[in-house]
């Protein structure tokens, strides 16, 4: 390259991150001018803090139940290894979307176009910059795995519920919580979590550390065993939960809308992901060397540990924080759907949440077809997270840059980490094949094979999924 080409190269791309900083310093302005109040302190949120809890919040609820049993599929090493090797992988998948957010923004912004009382959402990034076929892919595989992720959000509310109130069968709670999550209909955007986001991933910090520590007193059972791994079906079933457990970034280009500086979300998600290792490693591998193989067929945590105070408190907690993680999940279907009808810029948050009701129904229903979320994570996990958050991204990065002028004229410099456009092609090429053949192939043939035997075994419309049988007297002990 001439030095007159890298001059006018640096002039270009000083040119777009000025743009983009200018932008957001006017946001930020207009923000910072709300007159002062405690609705204000609690309500508008877009800091780079209310960001990194939206992230490590939404990474991790209701699955923090489930990865111990993923650890009795697939034993403890390989639990450790997967749960660290698909945390920096999401991280990575994580920051390519947030370049391809600031590019889309960039090219749409020297274009004149206002965003203004609009959401931005991965679909409408995705054919700013590669077309309406990646478009529909984005659209599909997004709105598909949004919905699925809370559709798991009921069946575990009710799921938990069960473990302090069994007068009630778990699919008369689902109706129950489906009516209480409708709520979050009212919600307007993630500008507006900074609390709820907050108290969930407390919540979730209390979960995972009375797991462990529960566990631990509670010792290991009388003739435990750690077989994992004895099938391969298993294996790649509890592999895939793990992948779905640090997929949570299906929602990332919504997160880094509404921060005032979008530009910083870069490393938002990756210290995220480092605190939410924490959590996860510590309280699956205690339940596991606590229960071992009896997890296999409990997966659910709760149910194995003791009925105290403590483990009240707990399922208490993480039902608050699975209401917050399904408004998480439903807010970017709120906003297709009010694109749909016509209804995103809408003043009026009660006609919005009004027209928002149509989406909450579907996810009730199917709540209370599939209630075992054990497999449905699985499941979600190879056939669509895989595709929505790992090789989507990669591709469409790939695909954006492939130019000699894109990639002159980006955005966003290089990381300092991976100063080199072929070392970011061999890195995104790995993942794709890798979460192709590994996630979706392997981790798609057997978390469906595990699926069909739920449903072989439980049937559709459960009344009261893997509950113990009730006892003749009505004594509880």
């Amino acid at each position: 390259m001439t030095i007159s080409k890298q001059v006018e190269q640096a002039s270009f791309s000083g040119q777009n991150q000025t743009m983009v900083e200018s932008n957001e310093s006017d946001r930020e302005d207009k923000t910072n001018q709300l007159p002062f109040s405690f609705k204000s302190l609690l309500w508008h949120g877009g800091s780079v803090y209310d960001a990194w809890f939206n992230c490590a919040s939404n990474q991790v609820a209701q699955v923090l139940l489930t990865l111990p049993y993923s650890f009795s599929q697939m034993g403890m090493l390989s639990g450790i290894i997967f749960q660290v090797f698909y945390g920096i992988m999401g991280s990575w998948t994580a920051y390519l979307i947030s370049i391809l957010y600031v590019e889309y923004r960039t090219r749409k912004e020297k274009e004149n176009v206002s965003f203004k009382n609009h959401g931005i959402q991965w679909f409408e990034v995705l054919d700013g910059l590669l077309g309406p076929y990646w478009k529909a892919a984005g659209l599909v595989f997004n709105c598909t795995f949004l919905l699925f992720g809370s559709v798991i959000q009921l069946i575990a509310c009710a799921s938990n519920i069960y473990y302090i109130n069994d007068k009630l069968e778990k699919r008369t709670w689902t109706y129950i919580f489906g009516a209480c999550c409708a709520t979050t209909v009212f919600m307007p955007s993630f500008h507006n979590y900074r609390i709820a986001s907050f108290l969930g991933l407390g919540m979730t910090t209390y979960n995972a550390w009375y797991l462990t520590i529960a566990a631990l007193l509670h010792g290991q059972v009388e003739g435990v065993k750690h077989s994992g791994p004895t099938k391969m079906v298993l294996y790649f079933t509890g592999a895939t939960n793990i992948l779905y457990t640090f997929g949570g970034h299906a929602i990332s280009v919504e997160i880094m809308d509404a921060m005032w500086k979008p530009r910083k979300f870069k490393t938002i998600y990756f210290t995220a992901t480092l605190y939410v290792f924490t959590l996860t490693i510590p309280s699956a591998a205690a339940v596991y060397w606590a229960f071992g193989d009896q997890l296999l067929t409990h997966s659910n945590a709760f149910s194995l540990l003791p009925v105290s105070g403590w483990r009240t408190a707990a399922v208490i907690l993480m039902l608050i924080h699975q209401f917050v993680t399904f408004g998480f999940a439903c807010t970017p279907l709120y906003f297709v759907w009010e694109k749909v009808i016509g209804m995103h810029d809408s003043k009026s948050m009660c006609l919005r949440a009004l027209a928002r009701l149509p989406v909450v129904i579907p996810i009730w229903f199917l709540a209370i077809i599939f209630p075992f979320f054990g497999p449905i994570n699985s499941a979600v996990g190879a056939l669509l997270v895989s595709f929505t958050v790992y090789i989507i991204p990669s591709l469409a990065h790939m695909l954006t840059f492939r130019s000699a002028s894109a990639r002159q004229n980006a955005a966003e410099t290089l990381p300092f980490f991976l100063p080199s456009w072929v070392a970011i092609y061999v890195v995104n090429s790995f993942i794709v094949v890798w979460v192709l053949v590994v996630g979706f192939g392997l981790g798609g043939w057997a978390s469906i094979a595990n699926f069909i035997k739920q449903v072989d075994t439980f049937g559709v419309f459960a009344e009261c999924y893997q509950c113990p049988p009730k006892a003749p007297t009505t004594a509880h002990h």
